[in-house]
């Protein structure tokens, strides 16, 4: 299988390089990510400065092209231009810390999985749930088990799948479940500090998190030490909101 490889940790993060030391044996790889991290840039993409692609030796004698725009922007020019022919699947990843609930629309690691989706290759981001001394290995090794699974049933037409992996020891991960994107997320905080001219500025500092209480969500089955796997589309439309909203008297201009 041709798989192409993005991420917005870098293209010299260690979780793209687990993933181009897993699969390099049995699949094909290119590996196309940012030149720099690209972080929480959602789905952005670049309009008004060139997309610069240069290429680089990655571990074991892979090569990969290191790209100066976002992680939309390296899956766009991958299928578009720099590639022979479309890949058989987009995977995004390994992202350090988990991407569910609210923060999923932040990340470019999934929006890199989406924008496959959109351009009508089979596509997946994979995140794991921690942000200190990351363990690849049982993340590698599911996705190699899954790609197997995924060549052998019909992918979801125009959507993508957003896989988090709770970051245990593979023989303590209590199963696989299929999940619904979730309402987690954390109230924001900010510093406000002054400047040497006394210029204010602030800096984003997080805060507690919010968790969604419902059962079947992504963030419960991290909490359960189960990897979660939920379907995501493009498609925006609250169906049932429009539903209403076509029964709404709308003029042009007030009356």
């Amino acid at each position: 299988m041709h798989i192409l490889l993005t991420n917005d940790d870098g293209i010299h993060a260690a979780g793209i390089l687990a993933l181009v030391e897993g699969l390099r044996e049995e699949h094909e790889l290119s590996v196309i990510a940012p030149e720099q991290e690209q972080s929480a840039v959602g789905h952005a993409i670049t309009l008004l400065q060139p997309i610069r692609v240069k290429p680089i030796s990655l571990s074991s004698g892979i090569r990969g092209l290191a790209v100066t725009g976002t992680p939309a922007d390296c899956v766009k020019i991958g299928v578009a231009e720099v590639l022979s022919s479309p890949p058989d699947l987009v995977i995004s990843g390994i992202n350090l810390g988990a991407n569910v609930g609210i923060d999923a629309l932040y990340s470019g690691t999934v929006s890199a999985a989406t924008e496959g989706a959109i351009l009508g290759v089979p596509s997946m981001a994979v995140s794991l749930d921690t942000f200190s001394e990351p363990d690849f290995e049982p993340a590698v090794a599911f996705i190699k088990g899954f790609i197997h699974q995924v060549s052998e049933k019909p992918f979801p037409p125009c959507t993508a799948l957003n896989i988090n992996i709770p970051s245990i020891p593979l023989s303590q991960i209590r199963g696989v479940t299929a999940t619904r994107h979730g309402s987690s997320r954390c109230s924001e905080r900010f510093d406000r500090r002054v400047d040497p001219r006394g210029n204010v500025y602030y800096w984003q500092a997080g805060g507690s998190p919010v968790i969604d209480k419902n059962s079947g969500s992504d963030r419960e089955a991290l909490e359960q030490g189960k990897i979660s796997i939920t379907p995501i589309q493009y498609d925006l439309t609250n169906y049932p909101a429009l539903e209403d909203l076509k029964q709404w008297k709308i003029h042009v201009g007030t009356m």
